[in-house]
């Protein structure tokens, strides 16, 4: 299917390894131009290339620290217009709810809500003045079913779900789209980490402990990320202008619910 995105800009935050590259490798092989970012700029220069190479895609990267206002500047403004952004960043690690303390708070509160909302104050009106935009907005399966030990990510991720719902429905007239992707197990860095813990916990090999998070898994596998790209590059498609508001979880049937 042709996406109609050719010629688009996409800016993809947190792209240079597991989803958020996944979301940047099939929007520039839809014909966007692709903005590649992440905190060190040896890693940057060296995925945006990749993918480049891969896709034949015009890339630009960006090595910015998007949870200040220097680092958000320099991203949305490496390109003369945003027509796509794709909001992510990695979540607090997992602990006690009762260790956060306030500035472990503050900060997960400003990777997963506050970062995002300012991304999108600064590409919102431009998006509507030209009549087309996609904003994803990449949260976590914890949002519908939540994670104990995952409570600050969780609560963050929900917030910014709810802070933008009204603010997907205030500009759905021009065209502009904000939708939200949920993710369970995909096989990431961060997946095969979280294993090695649990491993290590349970007193099991990895494979194990990989095979016992399989099996709980109605689709017995883990999510690969270029399906999760591909999701990403649809909801950022012409054909999906009607789509707006929505929180889709890709988890392989794990959340048991039917809402």
């Amino acid at each position: 299917m042709d996406l109609g995105l050719t010629g688009r800009t996409a800016v993809v935050c947190a792209s240079t390894r597991g989803l958020g590259r996944a979301c940047a490798t099939e929007l520039a092989r839809a014909g966007c131009t692709v903005v590649v970012n992440g905190r060190t700029a040896a890693t940057v220069d060296e995925v945006a290339a990749e993918i480049a190479a891969a896709t034949g895609a015009r890339t630009v990267p960006v090595a910015a620290d998007l949870d200040t206002p220097e680092g958000q500047d320099r991203l949305l403004g490496a390109v003369e217009q945003v027509d796509i952004l794709v909001n992510n960043n990695g979540g607090p690690p997992l602990r006690d709810f009762r260790e956060i303390d306030h500035d472990a708070l503050m900060a997960g509160v400003t990777a997963n809500m506050a970062t995002p909302i300012r991304l999108v104050q600064g590409v919102v009106d431009g998006m509507v003045e030209r009549r087309f935009g996609r904003i994803v907005n990449i949260t976590s399966g914890s949002v519908k079913s939540p994670i104990a030990g995952l409570d600050l990510s969780s609560g963050a991720r929900a917030g910014l779900t709810g802070f933008l719902a009204g603010v997907a429905r205030s500009v759905a007239h021009a065209n502009v789209t904000i939708n939200f992707l949920l993710p369970g197990a995909f096989d990431t860095d961060r997946l095969r980490s979280a294993q090695a813990r649990g491993a290590r916990e349970q007193g099991v090999s990895i494979e194990e402990a990989a095979e016992r998070a399989r099996a709980r898994i109605p689709a017995r596998r883990f999510g690969e990320p270029a399906e999760f790209g591909a999701a990403c590059a649809f909801l950022c498609s012409a054909q999906a202008g009607f789509i707006t508001g929505q929180s889709l979880l890709i988890d392989g049937g794990s959340f048991p619910g039917v809402l």
